[in-house]
């Protein structure tokens, strides 16, 4: 009889114990993103916030809300310049505070996104907690170089860049119901290398002194400043982006890219990574989720950010 008691009570000890195992984790796991301020996701260059239920950031705003999140997608202008697009950002923000009644917002941009979030971090810091800048163009594109290159010296090609860049753009606007006005001139402008140089002279904050280099994790505005990037251009048999993105890489002369900015030119404050298994696109879960078999899904990345974020206290 007591040792049936016995066996009974060391069953009901494994039972307990099996049950705490799983609730623990699963209790841990429903506000692993749940930061402290809302995140805000920015596209880069002729991007958009949703097409057709497509997302730009593919996937990625509901797995950050599945985690406790609160999640915002911006939508600014598809093809202008750093600063139109950071005031536009701006004026989201502003909303996302007012509807929220947070004080502060962490930012998160890709490409493009990444001066357009440096640009809202340095003019509005009492907004902002965080700015991670995901593959962002710190130090110029050189396939801006080049268009920009052309641009200034073959006749009439300003106009017919301008013109197919801007239909393109106002294309992405109206499907996505931006409202925004577009300027392909002024975008490339802001991706070239000298631009980009002008830019971090003005808003330095989190830039590393020299190419390559290491930036300060916290600005001298209090905001914290990350980044990470790929790597590599073909990355999937199966995505059909892959070999335009590894012809435009040759522009980059060998140097370490994901087809459209250098590894290099991607670092900002703290670096995580800017060697992922992925291309330009991947690094936001595009195509359609595909990517490098043996790395790390896109979608995971930002939420160990958001969890990163959380963990700081952000």
């Amino acid at each position: 009889m007591f040792g049936s008691i016995r066996i009974s009570s060391r069953i009901a000890s494994v039972l307990l114990f099996t049950l705490i195992s799983v609730i623990i984790p699963l209790k841990a796991m429903a506000n692993y993103t749940q930061t402290q301020h809302p995140i805000v996701l920015v596209h880069g260059l002729f991007g958009f916030d949703s097409i057709v239920g497509v997302d730009y950031f593919y996937r990625i705003p509901e797995e950050l809300r599945r985690g406790g999140a609160r999640v915002y997608v911006a939508q600014v202008s598809a093809a202008n310049s750093t600063e139109v697009r950071g005031e536009q950002l701006a004026r989201q923000v502003e909303d996302i505070l007012a509807a929220t009644g947070a004080s502060k917002v962490n930012l998160m941009g890709h490409s493009h996104g990444g001066p357009t979030i440096r640009y809202v971090a340095a003019v509005y810091p009492h907004m902002v907690a965080s700015a991670s800048s995901v593959a962002g163009v710190n130090w110029g594109a050189p396939m801006a170089d080049v268009l920009q290159g052309v641009s200034d010296h073959i006749p009439l090609s300003s106009s017919v860049i301008a013109g197919l860049g801007n239909s393109f753009a106002g294309f992405i606007n109206l499907i996505s119901g931006g409202g925004q006005q577009q300027n392909v001139n002024a975008a490339l402008r802001s991706l070239t290398t000298a631009e980009t140089l002008r830019f971090n002279n003005d808003y330095p904050e989190g830039m590393p002194t020299s190419y390559c280099g290491n930036g300060a994790a916290v600005g001298p505005n209090g905001v914290r400043y990350y980044s990470w990037s790929g790597g590599r251009t073909l990355t999937n048999v199966l995505d059909v982006t892959d070999p335009f993105l590894a012809a435009v890489s040759v522009v980059f002369l060998g140097e370490k890219n994901d087809g459209l900015v250098s590894s290099c030119s991607s670092r900002l404050g703290h670096v995580i990574r800017d060697d992922y298994r992925m291309n330009h696109l991947d690094e936001v879960n595009h195509v359609l989720g595909l990517r490098h078999i043996f790395e790390t899904s896109p979608v995971t990345v930002f939420r160990q950010q958001a969890n990163r974020l959380r963990n700081a206290g952000l």
